[in-house]
């Protein structure tokens, strides 16, 4: 239990330290795939490490996980999701990992997606008495239209309602992303800002490279249309591709380049034609090759922050966005970036002007550049220190 003479020696805790800190972390996926949520995640974990907090993680595991977990990672139960079975999802919290929670003894538990396993967290931290955050890192209500299930999103709206109402505090990566709950009916004075950084060294002009383009079949002045992410329908791949067509039917000449992979794959290869897929990159492999592209459009309509578009501003790109909220904390139409309607057709006639007009490519990539580089990993996790102790003191 958290009691007074715990309160005062948090009011002697330096801001952005964590010591004192006990954190039980749950997460819907951690490590067994790869996306921005987990990899979020998991750096938010070692900041914590490194700054003298005690975590401890409970995820759904797989056998062939996407990368090692940062920190101590407890496997919770879990089934393969049907439609999506590199997904998984547990049932709820089993009392073997509920008595682990205890023993650990948390004094603040951060549940990071509207699953089972997070309702059965927040009951937990209900019964041992300790301040509940959650993190909020994608639009789950919008994935269901992408397969069919367009008539679930009712559903899914209350649910992700309920949860955020049943957490103390709900940490944004935007106003926009604010916005969006307080209209679904989450209270607003329970909400606060995680933003998100990007590794400068990583995702930096300086890493294009004219002979890796080459090397891959692109000529110098090739117009390289880059798509950045986990191939998944609800990424906007359908879009993507017709956006394409659009322009390889207007004789728009672009290369598109496919950095990623995901289940859509196959069906995307399959609709777009001629285009080079580079599959899963890392590294200093993963920073040539987006800094080598020289257009990002993204279609995505599902993104609570967009990685992607920051990870490509960052390394110079011009940015051709649907517009919605997340992208629009990013970039100012027309300054650093277009925000366009997410349609082939509008989404075409931004990426002709940018073919047609390398002046104003270059000024919204150096821009583009120069916004990123206010984001930084250090500033926006000592924030998310800052809220826990703000939580901690409050209740």
């Amino acid at each position: 239990m958290f009691g007074p003479q715990s309160a005062q020696l948090l009011r002697q805790a330096p801001q952005a330290s964590a010591e004192g800190l006990r954190i039980a972390l749950f997460s819907g996926n951690y490590n067994y795939t790869r996306d921005g949520a987990n990899k979020a995640l998991n750096r938010l974990v070692g900041h914590l490490l490194d700054r003298g907090a005690a975590v401890r993680v409970y995820s759904p595991t797989s056998p062939r996980p996407a990368f090692a977990p940062t920190g101590d990672l407890v496997s919770v139960p879990s089934l393969a999701i049907p439609g999506r079975a590199e997904f998984r999802a547990a049932l709820g919290l089993p009392r073997r990992v509920a008595n682990d929670v205890r023993a650990f003894a948390p004094n603040l538990i951060h549940v990071s997606a509207p699953d089972w396993l997070g309702t059965g967290a927040q009951q937990l931290g209900r019964e041992l008495g300790i301040p509940i955050v959650a993190s909020m890192h994608t639009r789950f209500e919008t994935y269901f239209e992408y397969y069919g299930l367009r008539r679930l999103r009712g559903w899914a709206v209350k649910r992700q309602r309920d949860f955020y109402c049943a957490s103390d505090r709900i940490l944004v990566p935007n106003q926009p992303s604010a916005g969006h709950l307080v209209a679904m009916g989450v209270p607003h004075d329970r909400l606060g800002i995680w933003s998100r950084g990007v590794e400068h060294e990583l995702f930096n002009p300086a890493r294009r490279d004219l002979g890796w383009r080459q090397s891959n079949g692109f000529a110098d002045d090739d117009i390289v249309l880059l798509f950045f992410g986990r191939i998944v329908r609800e990424k906007g791949t359908a879009c993507f591709a017709e956006t394409v067509d659009e322009l390889r039917r207007r004789g728009v000449a672009v290369r598109p380049l496919i950095v990623g992979d995901g289940p859509a794959r196959r069906e995307m290869e399959a609709r777009i034609g001629e285009a080079l897929f580079l599959g899963h990159l890392d590294g200093a492999d993963l920073g040539r090759a987006v800094a080598s592209a020289d257009i990002l459009l993204n279609p995505s309509l599902t993104e609570a922050f967009g990685n992607v578009n920051l990870e490509a501003m960052s390394a110079g790109l011009s940015i051709v966005s649907a517009d919605v909220g997340s992208a629009a904390a990013l970039i100012t139409n027309g300054a650093n970036g277009y925000l366009t309607n997410p349609d082939p057709g509008t989404f075409a006639d931004a990426i002709e002007r940018l073919v047609g007009k390398p002046v104003i490519r270059k000024r919204l990539g150096q821009q583009a550049a120069k916004t990123a580089g206010s984001y930084r990993w250090a500033d926006v996790l000592d924030d998310v220190i800052n809220s826990y102790w703000h939580l901690l003191l409050r209740l």
